[in-house]
Order: structure tokens, then C-alpha cells, then sequence
């Protein structure tokens, strides 16, 4: 079944830089080709990956593209052979290609996972692309369990509350840090045993204190610059450090002397698109955190801006302006 719409509304990327490179636009949208299929979105997830599209870290492919790498809604029209969707389906996806920030997008049939009965779109939006990392960082990168101690960055952000909340369910223990007071009762709330206020607390020292001077199994770092160098020290012998973002700026050259042999550390630096890209690890990994929100997983949504606000949802986030998810409603 197929069918066209004339235009969508959408916003593009002119050229990387700012967000005053961030434009709205109206794209014509083709009939779904082979294997693909029309979406309509309800919600639209915005990430940290957005932004290293936008300024051209990430390539964003052809310009002028439209971003944005997660979202949910309905389907619309499918393409020739695809069999196991129809219109009027609720889906979600996370992962390339590129194209979310729009009302409607023609996207690969396989990139697509159904959204459950009792799980509304803003929460499958809010939570693909952020439960993906989180599936990785905990079940392939380092497989956490009782008795396993984290170190979570920024736990209060969409990322570090999902962390935080999952690894509680797998016994972990978990220790946060946090901008403010208010952020660090809401990593709290989502289960953290401690939050480390790391404008006012030297989060290494208090890592050591809080571990009887051994360091966490695995420290989670979306930051990037100095914390990351920093968070080398707060992890045990033998530990792992996972890079998954660089929020402060650009990553740090490290060499081998950096994770030992004094520290004796393994460094991953694992890429969530590129777990997306898995079909196998997909999934998986999306049946799971599905299964883990019906079972009440808990999915913070901090704020919720009209697609038209795309810039200001890409200024919020750059100024850590948010907790939890960031959504835009066409």
C-alpha cells in the first residue's frame, strides 16, 4: 500500500554551527519506497547526538538534512515488501537515518519496533534511544548484577535517571552526580544511593569515600573533557570506564599510560547507533526495556516543546537546562 502527501513540515539543517543554523522548512515527502514506511510522528526525543550532527562532529549526511534520531507515532503508508506492518500501527524507533525532526518521515520498515499495549507514544519516544545505551552500557559493555557499584554522570539527564533506575533493578549500587540540589533528589527518587553534587564536591574524593578507597566496578561518562580524565581515577583496579558523550566539549587525547598499568582500567568507548545498527542487539534490547516499562520502569520526560522550538530544545540541552527527556510534539 502506498500513497504521497504533498509536504511535511519539518525543521533543517542548513550548514553545521549554531542553532541559528537550524531552519524551518517544507519538504515534499515520496510514497514510502521498498521496504520502507511513512510515519507520522506524536513525539519526537531529542539527544546530545543531535547536537554533534548539528555542528558537524557527526557527518549529517546531504545538507540540507532534517535531524533527529528517535521518535514514535503511527504508520501511515507502507511500501512494497514490507509485511509485518499496516497502517494505523503504533511505532517507535531509535537510530540512523536521520530525518525525526518532522510531522511525517519515510523510514526503513526495520527500524521500526511496535509500541505496546499500556505504553503511550511521549514514553516510547522518551525513552528508545536512551533505553538503547542503557541495554548496552549495562548488559554488553560491562553486564551489571548485585553487588556491581556504578558511578553515573549527569544521573539526573534522560540517560543518567534510566541508568540509574535499571541498574537499581539489577542490584547495582549506584552513585550519581548532579548540578543541584533538586537534581540530585530526583536521581535520588529514581534510586540512587548517593549523589554527589559536583560543583561543590570534589566527586573523586567522594567516590573514594564513599567506596572505602576502592573506586566503582564501572563509571558511565557522558561528559567528556576533564571529568572524563578525572573519572579515571575514580574507578577500582581492573574497573571499566565507558565514554559515551562529550557534553563539556571535545574528548581528551588519552593514551595507553592513561588506563595503566598504575590504573590497570578498560576504557570503551561504545557508540549506541552503532548497537542500533544491530538487528539482533536491536530487538533485544528493545523488547527489554519495553518489557522493563510495563513493569514500571520508571521514564522521567523534563520537557516538552513544539516542533517548531527545535532550537530552543538544542539551547536547553547544550546549558543543561533539563532533567530527564526532552521531547518535541509536531
Amino acid at each position: 500500500m502506498t500513497s504521497a502527501i504533498p509536504a511535511t513540515f519539518a525543521i533543517e539543517l542548513s550548514a553545521p554551527g549554531g542553532i541559528d543554523c537550524l531552519r524551518a522548512a517544507t519538504r515534499l515527502l515520496p510514497a514510502p519506497g521498498a521496504g520502507e514506511v511513512r510515519i507520522r510522528h506524536t513525539a519526537i526525543g531529542v539527544n546530545f547526538v543531535d547536537i554533534y550532527h548539528r555542528t558537524g562532529l557527526y557527518p549529517s549526511g546531504a545538507l540540507p538534512a532534517v535531524l533527529g534520531v528517535e521518535g514514535a507515532g503511527e504508520v501511515e503508508a507502507i511500501g512494497p515488501e514490507v509485511a509485518d506492518l499496516a497502517p494505523g500501527d503504533r511505532v517507535a524507533y531509535a537510530g540512523l537515518p536521520v530525518g525525526g525532526y518532522a510531522q511525517a518521515r519515510n523510514i526503513p520498515a526495520s527500524r521500526l519496533v511496535p509500541i505496546p499495549e499500556g505504553i503511550d507514544d511521549r514514553t516510547a519516544a522518551a525513552a528508545m534511544l536512551r533505553g538503547l545505551t542503557t541495554h548496552m552500557l549495562l548488559r554488553r559493555v560491562y553486564p551489571v548484577g548485585p553487588g556491581t557499584t556504578l558511578l553515573v554522570h549527569a544521573a539526573a539527564g534522560g540517560l543518567g535517571l534510566l541508568l540509574t533506575a535499571w541498574a537499581k533493578r539489577l542490584g547495582a549500587t549506584v552513585i550519581g552526580t548532579a548540578g543541584s540540589p533538586a537534581k540530585a533528589d530526583l536521581a535520588r527518587a529514581r534510586g540512587a544511593d548517593d549523589v554527589i553534587l559536583y560543583k561543590e564536591q570534589d566527586f573523586v574524593a567522594e567516590v573514594r569515600r564513599l567506596t572505602d578507597g576502592t573506586g566503582v566496578d564501572m563509571a558511565i561518562d557522558g561528559i567528556g573533557g576533564e571529568t572524563l580524565l578525572r573519572t579515571l581515577d575514580a574507578v577500582r583496579p581492573f574497573g571499566t570506564v565507558a565514554s559515551v558523550g562529550q557534553a563539556s566539549g571535545a574528548l581528551p587525547a588519552l593514551s595507553l599510560t592513561d588506563i595503566g598499568p598504575r590504573r590497570s582500567l578498560s576504557l570503551a568507548r561504545p557508540s549506541v547507533l552503532a548497537y542500533a545498527n544491530d538487528p539482533g542487539a536491536y530487538q533485544r534490547a528493545a523488547a527489554e526495556l519495553f518489557d522493563e516499562i510495563a513493569r514500571s520502569l520508571p521514564v522521567t520526560i523534563g520537557a516538552e516543546l513544539p516542533l517548531a522550538r527545535a532550537a530552543d530544545a538544542h539551547r536547553m540541552l547544550e546549558r543543561g537546562e533539563t532533567a530527564g527527556s526532552l521531547l518535541l510534539v509536531p
